[in-house]
């Protein structure tokens, strides 16, 4: 699939937390056609329409019925019972391309759905379902996980996204999601106990001078490494 020809999918999406609407924006502006977004609480059903107005939200097999490709931004605990629920339903169609965002799981998680094409893909950054994100979205690190004759296809989407793809193995998926959930508990941490510190001290703007501290930081040790290393900053 080249990047011209994808441009044409229709894309659905399950699920309007941060991310998922994050993403469907990046792709709508790649050229992608959003074809509906699920939404259940009433939070959720605002930041779909802020993300993408004119946007139907839908039932979620109304969604995989009308789209090409079905993107599932949903806790990874839910992904298996999602699956298999709508592989009972025959709600999933041969050739259709599956994506979920979870860091934990690979594409085996689609085990219920034979058929699809399936795509595991995680971008290494914090999202706050805003527009603020699709900047973020340049230059950040999405790893994708696939099956080889489909890595491409992961591949260009992430580019089509403004973002650098980075391929990680099926086997290779687990270790990934805890490295990067340890590295940003520990960045977390860190910002929030000097910020602490800085405030007590009376310092004014102690959120922008432990941010620059962190990023400069974080920038060194990753030019130390080659640049191969990216938490998602």
């Amino acid at each position: 699939m080249t990047t011209q020809q994808a441009s044409r999918l229709g894309i659905g999406i399950v699920g309007a937390g941060r991310v998922g609407p994050v993403l469907g924006r990046a792709l709508a502006g790649a050229g992608h056609a959003i074809t509906g977004i699920s939404a259940v609480s009433e939070e959720s059903r605002e930041r779909a329409e802020a993300m993408l107005p004119g946007v139907p939200v839908l039932e979620v097999q109304e969604i995989v019925r009308r789209s090409e490709l079905v993107l599932l931004a949903i806790p990874g605990s839910e992904l298996e019972g999602l699956v298999s629920g709508l592989a009972k339903l025959g709600a999933w169609q041969p050739g259709q391309l599956v994506i979920h965002t979870a860091p934990e799981h690979g594409t085996g998680v689609f085990a219920a759905a034979p058929g699809v094409i399936p795509i595991a893909l995680h971008p290494s950054m914090v999202f706050t379902g805003t527009s603020l994100d699709i900047a973020r979205l340049n230059g950040a690190t999405v790893a994708v996980t696939a099956p080889a004759v489909v890595q491409p296809i992961g591949q260009a989407l992430v580019v089509e996204m403004g973002a650098e793809p980075v391929l990680v193995a099926e086997t290779d998926r687990a270790a990934y999601a805890a490295a990067v959930a340890a590295a940003a508990a520990t960045a977390r941490r860190a910002a929030a106990e000097a910020v602490l510190v800085l405030q007590q001290l009376g310092v004014a703007r102690a959120d922008r001078i432990v941010g620059g501290a962190v990023h400069s930081a974080v920038d060194e040790e990753m030019g130390r490494h080659g640049g191969d290393v990216d938490l998602g900053s």
